[in-house]
């Protein structure tokens, strides 16, 4: 969320209503007045998160830099923890440098609320990160919620405690009653309270102690029976618990009876088939949609052809949640309800079988993700594995765990388009580098891994490592005779001689790579790097003409098979090209042609060379103040990234001329202000403003002489 281009945070928005709680959030914003990092802790399914959410879209307005929610229930790393929070704000996670340094960086000035959602099963990495993050921050604010406290210094700890309920007659607090009756209405066709129900709803609302998920979970239950009627086999339920499912559940942590028993008899509820899905869809972390349930979970148990049915039966119970997205009908669970599903899968003993399973199906969609990156499908490559990041991270978590079978050295090296062209190069450095360390024996795998890794690492600037990674991959490849793995080290070694501004090596990889490359075999990532290589080198040594020869023969390739992501960056190169020719109309429609696409794939990097490209154009034209907003738009993003510029000589040069121009148009005093502003401007505003193709500053009339530099 926005506003007036100011990212003001991510919470989402409610889609319930939150029923009581006045003195809870009462309490909550009166602490974290007074305290900076506050816990709710409390039973699963008292409410700890949707209390957490309402009291952070109450307190926002009091943040200068919004309210910022990061969900940690799907993570099963600790090590991830601080990749969540930067993903989960405006804060890219392109740099070599730890992850915990650029969050420190990021919030060390920042007015900001984070709310750390589900704590309890990475106590410690979250109570480390926190404890980092409140010392170099000290206008940081932490909303964490978890059954038990974090431990942190001067952490503030309130217990949640269920909903009040009425008493035997009926009389006083009508919360909980409020609760069921608004979830009954909700997911019950024409549910209305008469007056004869009104004492066993609130018998209910005793029996379950007032909980606000096991009241959720009851109220689907007045489809099938009267208020009456669900009671009384509710007092059964809670006879019968001991019984039929201790053994299941006695050496897992402690269930809430209240808890226990409405999951317990929803469960008891459902169809075998639909519990035997409820236990082997809790393998999914975040959502998945069908066809991901039909591939882990069918067998000659589950007949595939059943699934999409069952599915919609478990949704209909609450044990699913069902949630439409642009990329089609997808599903969830709630944290407690999956736990119960995954006691069960391990009391079934399938919970092995079942994490293969889960961790094969997203393998073959990274593997098939990475055959067609180079084509036509890119944005649905890219929307179809964002949505699915967090069960890419347990795959990959599973594969980590199982060495031995190659598998977690191929999974993070086919999902080097992920890594790179969606936005998450560091992510994928800490994936590529674990597997790495454990699994050392020679292969093309590994070839494989070496030169991906060494890729998530030039394209952050940092030269000299991927440089090691490249090397160490070309021997292996030799020995191994891996020509595929060797050509993409040659690749990387050209773009790390590029940085180091080395241009004549740069340039002799460049012209190697494509005088064995062959067009009638495709697009490849180290022909079309070659390509920007060769075109770097050529405008840099003021070859202009030769250098959008390369271009064209490179957009002519990736046209002919509907490839964008790389093809924008020759976009970007021909923007380059244009301004050392003085065509900076030209230029700017090559930029915003390729930051038009950089930023529907989130590639961070290409955002930022596009806006740096921009902003020259205007102060070439002597637009000063559009280039100082332009300049800090720029720096905003390249302050997420790492190293601006890539460290890349021929644009750092670029970058400050463009400073130079500005300032000599505008005075220092109205380029700060402009810079300031830019930067300070929400991303989306701010590149919708820089896409737009109107007069580069109608708030000011171009000089009459281009200005000088100084």
């Amino acid at each position: 969320m926005t506003m007036g281009g100011r990212h003001i945070g991510n919470l989402p928005p409610e889609t319930t209503s939150l029923v009581g709680r006045r003195g809870e959030l009462a309490r909550i914003r009166r602490l974290c007045r007074e305290f900076r990092m506050v816990t709710l802790t409390g039973v699963g399914g008292v409410g700890k998160s949707r209390l957490a959410l309402r009291a952070a879209a109450l307190m926002r307005p009091g943040f200068a830099d919004g309210a910022w929610l990061v969900p940690l229930s799907a993570l099963d790393q600790g090590a991830l923890v601080p990749y969540t929070i930067a993903e989960s704000l405006p804060l890219a996670d392109q740099t070599t440098r730890p992850m915990l340094d650029v969050l420190t960086e990021y919030l060390g000035d920042r007015h900001l609320l984070l709310v750390l959602d589900t704590c309890e099963h990475l106590i410690e990495d979250c109570a480390r990160t926190a404890r980092e993050l409140l010392v170099a921050a000290p206008r940081l604010s932490i909303l964490a919620t978890s059954r038990r406290p974090l431990g942190v210094p001067d952490e503030q700890v309130l217990i949640i405690d269920p909903l009040p309920v009425p008493d035997e007659d009926g009389e006083g607090p009508q919360e909980a009653v409020r609760l069921l009756t608004e979830r009954a209405a909700a997911t019950v066709p024409g549910f209305a309270v008469g007056d004869g129900d009104r004492t066993e709803l609130a018998r209910l609302c005793r029996r379950l102690e007032g909980l606000p998920l096991a009241i959720e979970l009851a109220a689907a239950r007045l489809r099938e029976l009267a208020p009456a009627e669900l009671a009384a086999r509710l007092d059964d339920r809670f006879e019968l618990l001991g019984d039929t499912e201790d053994e299941v559940l006695d050496a897992d942590p402690p269930w809430h009876q209240a808890l226990r028993t409405a999951i317990g008899w929803s469960h008891q509820l459902c169809t075998p088939e639909e519990r035997l899905l409820w236990a082997r869809t809790s393998v999914f972390a975040g959502s998945f949609d069908d066809q991901a349930a039909i591939d882990v979970c069918a067998d000659e148990l589950l007949p595939a052809a059943d699934i999409v049915a069952l599915l919609a039966g478990l949704a209909d119970k609450s044990i699913l949640i069902w949630a439409p997205t642009g990329g089609g009908e997808r599903y969830r669970m709630l944290d407690t309800i999956r736990e119960y599903g995954a006691i069960w899968l391990r009391a079934l003993g399938e919970q092995d079988e079942l994490r293969r399973r889960h961790r094969d199906f997203y393998l073959d969609l990274a593997r098939r993700g990475d055959a067609s990156w180079l084509g036509p499908e890119q944005i649905d490559w890219n929307d179809r594995t964002t949505v699915e990041h967090d069960n890419l991270r347990t795959a990959l978590d599973h594969s980590l765990s199982t060495p031995d079978d190659h598998s977690a050295l191929e999974f993070a090296a086919a999902l080097w388009f992920f890594w790179y062209p969606c936005g998450f190069l560091r992510e994928g450095q800490h994936y590529l580098e674990r597997a790495l360390r454990l699994d050392t024996e020679p292969s093309t795998v590994r070839n494989r891994a070496l030169w991906v890794c060494s890729l998530t690492l030039v394209v952050q600037g940092d030269a000299t490592a991927g440089m090691a990674w490249a090397a160490e991959c070309a021997g292996a490849a030799e020995r191994l005779g891996d020509t595929e793995a060797a050509l993409a080290a040659q690749a990387m070694v050209m773009a790390a001689a590029t940085i180091r501004g080395d241009l004549a090596l740069a340039l002799a990889l460049a012209d190697s790579l494509l005088a064995v490359h062959r067009p009638e075999h495709g697009l490849s990532l180290p022909s079309l790097l070659a390509r920007l290589g060769q075109c770097h080198v050529h405008t840099a040594e003021s070859r202009v003409e030769e250098a959008v020869k390369v271009l064209e023969e490179m957009c002519a390739e990736c046209d002919k098979r509907g490839e964008r992501w790389m093809r924008a960056y020759a976009d970007l190169f021909r923007a380059r090209a244009e301004l050392t020719l003085g065509r900076f109309e030209d230029a700017q429609t090559h930029a915003r042609a390729a930051l038009e696409v950089k930023y529907r794939l989130h590639d961070s990097i290409g955002i930022a060379l596009a806006l740096d490209v921009l902003a020259c154009a205007a102060a070439a034209s002597g637009q000063g103040a559009c280039a100082a907003r332009r300049l800090g738009l720029a720096q905003h993003v390249w302050d997420t990234i790492g190293r601006a510029q890539l460290g890349i000589h021929e644009w750092v040069s670029a970058r400050e001329k463009c400073e130079r121009q500005a300032r000599a148009a505008i005075g220092d005093q109205e380029f700060r202000n402009a810079f300031l502003t830019g930067y300070g401007t929400g991303l989306e505003a701010g590149i919708f403003s820089a896409l737009d193709p109107g007069p580069l500053d109608p708030s000011s009339s171009p000089p009459s002489r281009p200005a000088q530099e100084h």
